[in-house]
C-alpha cells in the first residue's frame, strides 16, 4: 500500500499546529505534576509549566526544554557525552539512524543532544507503546518528536502495524524530510551483544515502491554506536536473567519497565560516547539486482552491525571484564591493579543491589559471570568486526 493511503495519526508525533493544545493537556495531568515534582524542586514546577506553554513546536521544545534537561542529566549522571563522526552527517539529508539499544530513554536523547550542540536538526524517535502507560507520557514523547511502535499484537494486526510503521518512516524521510531514530532490535540486548534483528530490516523494506534493496536505500540508513562506560541497569538485567533461569515463564511487569527508565535516567553512567559510522545507502544501491530479498536483508544487517561494532568506545571495565569472562590476560596491559580493583568493587556493589529472595552463592556467581560477559561483549564484537567488516 502506498504511504499516501495510510493513516499515521495514531503513531506520528504531534504536529506544530496542535502543539499548544497537547502541552495544555499534559501540564494539566496530575500524573505529570507528580512525576516532575519528584525529579525537581517543587517550587521550580510553575516555571517549567510556563516554559512548556511558551514552546511553539518540536524544534523549540527540543532546544529550549530538552537540551537543558539533557545537559543537566549529563552533568549529574555522566562523566561527559562525546561523539565522533558527526562530520559524516549531511545536514541537508534525512537519515534513518539505527543504533544499538542500551537505555530505554537516553539512547536517542544523547544522539539528539549531539545534534543540538552542533546546531543540527534533531531526529524523530521510535518508542514502543509498552512504555506509554500514562496519558501524560504519551503527550510528552509525541511533543518531543517520538513516533509510536505498536507491540504485542496478534499476527494479522502486527503485519498491519508493521506496514503502517514502515510507511510512516518512508513518509518522514522522503516527504517530511525528517530524520528518524530506531533501535536495531526490539528491546535492549540484555547481554550487551548487539545484533540487528532481521525483522526490523524487513519492516523497513515494507514501505516504498521498489525492490527490497531500493526501498532500504531510499531510507539512508546510518548506523550509530552508543557506548556507556557503566550500565545503570546492569544488575537489573542480571536479576532478570537469573529469574528467567529459575522460571523460563518469568515476564517483566510494567513496574519493572518504570524502574529501568528511572535507573537509566538518574543513575551514574560514567563516560558516554556516540560514534556516527556513515550512511550505507551506497552499499545497498551497489547490490546486484538479482540478489534475493533474504540476502539483501542479511547484508543490510551485516553492514549495520559492522558500523555499530566498529564504533564502540572501549573503556577499562570492558578490558577487565573480557579477561575475567574468558579467563585470559590478553588485555592486562590496558589496565592496572587499581583499575581492576575498581571494577571488582563496582560489580560486587551492583550485585549487592539484587533483591531476589533466597539468593544462593551459586546464583550470585551465576549473575557475576553474566555481568562480566555483559561488559566483555562490546570488546568481543569489536574484535570480531575487524575480521569481517
Amino acid at each position: 500500500m502506498d504511504a499516501h493511503e495510510l493513516d499515521f495519526s495514531d503513531i506520528a508525533p504531534y504536529s506544530d499546529n496542535d502543539f499548544a493544545s497537547h502541552v495544555e493537556a499534559m501540564v494539566n495531568d496530575p500524573g505529570f505534576a507528580h512525576a516532575m515534582k519528584w525529579v525537581m524542586p517543587e517550587n521550580e514546577f510553575p516555571d517549567l509549566v510556563k516554559l512548556l506553554k511558551s514552546c511553539r513546536g518540536k524544534q523549540d521544545f527540543q532546544t529550549r526544554v530538552m537540551a537543558g534537561f539533557l545537559s543537566r542529566l549529563e552533568e549529574h549522571t555522566t562523566s561527559g557525552v562525546t561523539s565522533t563522526g558527526l562530520d559524516r552527517v549531511d545536514p541537508a539529508m534525512s537519515y534513518t539512524f539505527i543504533s544499538n539499544h542500551r537505555d530505554i530513554v537516553l539512547d536517542a536523547s544523547f544522539i539528539n543532544l549531539c545534534f543540538i550542540r552542533k546546531g543540527m536538526k534533531t531526529s524523530e524517535v521510535a518508542i514502543g507503546d509498552n512504555l506509554l502507560i500514562y496519558d501524560w507520557i504519551t503527550h510528552l514523547v509525541k511533543l518531543n518528536g517520538s513516533f509510536i511502535v505498536k507491540r504485542n499484537l496478534p499476527a494479522r494486526q502486527a503485519l498491519d502495524a508493521a506496514r503502517q510503521l514502515s510507511g510512516y518512516i518512508h513518509h518522514a524521510i522522503n516527504q517530511k524530510h525528517e530524520s528518524i531514530w530506531i533501535a536495531q532490535r526490539q528491546g535492549r540486548a540484555k547481554d550487551s551483544s548487539d545484533h540487528t534483528q532481521e525483522s526490523v530490516i524487513k519492516m523497513l523494506a515494507l514501505g516504498g515502491k521498489g525492490k527490497t534493496a531500493e526501498n532500504l536505500a531510499e531510507l539512508n540508513i546510518f548506523p550509530v554506536a552508543i557506548s556507556y562506560e557503566f550500565d545503570p541497569n546492569d544488575y537489573l538485567k542480571a536479576r532478570e536473567y537469573l529469574l528467567r533461569h529459575r522460571d523460563p515463564e518469568f515476564k517483566k511487569s510494567e513496574h519493572d519497565d518504570l524502574v529501568s527508565m528511572e535507573k537509566g535516567l538518574l543513575d551514574f553512567k560514567g563516560r558516554v560516547h556516540i560514534s556516527f559510522a556513515g550512511c550505507i545507502s551506497p552499499l545497498l544501491s551497489a547490490l546486484d539486482p538479482s540478489v534475493e530479498k533474504q540476502e539483501v536483508v542479511r547484508q543490510t544487517c551485516r553492514h549495520i552491525d559492522c558500523g555499530i561494532h566498529g564504533g564502540y568506545k572501549i573503556f577499562p571495565i570492558n578490558y577487565v571484564a573480557y579477561d575475567r569472562a574468558f579467563d585470559s590476560d590478553m588485555y592486562a596491559d590496558r589496565y592496572d591493579e587499581a583499575e581492576a580493583a575498581r571494577v571488582t568493587e563496582y560489580i560486587e556493589g551492583q550485585l549487592d543491589k539484587v533483591d531476589v529472595p533466597d539468593l544462593t552463592v551459586q546464583e550470585r556467581n551465576f549473575m557475576r559471570t553474566y555481568m562480566y560477559m555483559m561488559y566483555a561483549n562490546p570488546l568481543r564484537n569489536k574484535l570480531l568486526a575487524t575480521g569481517y567488516c
